[in-house]
């Protein structure tokens, strides 16, 4: 359901700090955003009406320890890496504005495995300092980061979308979605959602947890990604816009026969 929010008249919308305009625009009926919807509709509320992102990500932390609280973007101090900055202060800079509000929302729901990415960055930082062109391990997480999604399925779909057999993937083992998981991770991923467009693609990552429970998820990925593997790019792409159930127009077999957007395998 979309908040009540984002109907106000353009009157009061004038008046809302920067950022809360965007985030008063997210769809929170929309499938892909199923795991975050109960938190993120209670932060964003609290933004549109004018609370720092910050602040209403505080509010949303459960009460057990957590990984890090939100802090202004202002905290963090000039010259020290994000990154670094995070891992020794438990503090996570956070600007205005959808990115930042999703990357929040992203350590809620996922906080083994942001801050496992937190711990393989610092240390890729130790071993090879800041550096104009990050190395295959620092692209790897940070595409990881920003774009990935997890998926459990059964071996012939996770083999058909690895193949980029977009008619087998989503025509012949349509009726195999039933038994997937599909969770997006990734916060650059989740704000570029927010309006939709047929080429959005993620970069999948195959999860075998146990259940498909967030936590057991979380912890499972949190345990398997190492930079090693990040740094081989194990990830296969998906235009998430074609999955079944979550975008009407998919419904037509057409719809995939749209070669600017699932290419064939090079």
């Amino acid at each position: 359901m979309s908040l009540p929010l984002a109907k106000e008249t353009q009157a009061n919308r004038l008046v809302q700090p920067l950022g809360a305009q965007p985030i008063a625009a997210i769809d929170w009926a929309a499938p892909w955003l199923a795991p975050y919807a109960s938190v993120g509709q209670s932060v964003a509320q609290k933004v549109v009406r004018g609370a720092t992102s910050a602040t209403a990500l505080n509010a949303a932390l459960a009460p057990q320890p957590t990984p890090v609280r939100f802090v202004p973007q202002s905290d963090l101090p000039p010259g020290e890496a994000y990154e670094s900055y995070i891992f020794t202060s438990n503090c996570c800079p956070t600007r205005e504005g959808l990115h930042d509000f999703f990357n929040g929302l992203c350590w809620l729901k996922f906080p083994l495995t942001k801050r496992r990415l937190n711990q393989l960055h610092v240390a890729q930082i130790a071993h090879t300092g800041i550096q104009p062109v990050r190395g295959p391990a620092r692209d790897g997480l940070t595409v990881f980061d920003e774009n990935a999604a997890f998926l459990q399925a059964p071996d012939l779909l996770w083999n058909a979308l690895a193949a980029k057999d977009w008619q087998r993937l989503f025509v012949d083992l349509r009726p195999l979605w039933r038994e997937a998981h599909l969770v997006l991770f990734g916060h650059a991923l989740l704000e570029k959602l927010v309006y939709p467009r047929k080429p959005i693609t993620a970069h999948v990552y195959r999860a075998q947890a146990a259940s498909h429970s967030l936590t057991d998820l979380d912890a499972w990925i949190a345990l398997d990604v190492s930079a090693d593997k990040l740094a081989t790019k194990p990830f296969a792409h998906l235009p998430v816009l074609g999955v079944p159930g979550w975008w009407a127009a998919n419904e037509n077999p057409t719809f995939y026969a749209d070669a600017s957007v699932f290419r064939l395998p090079k």
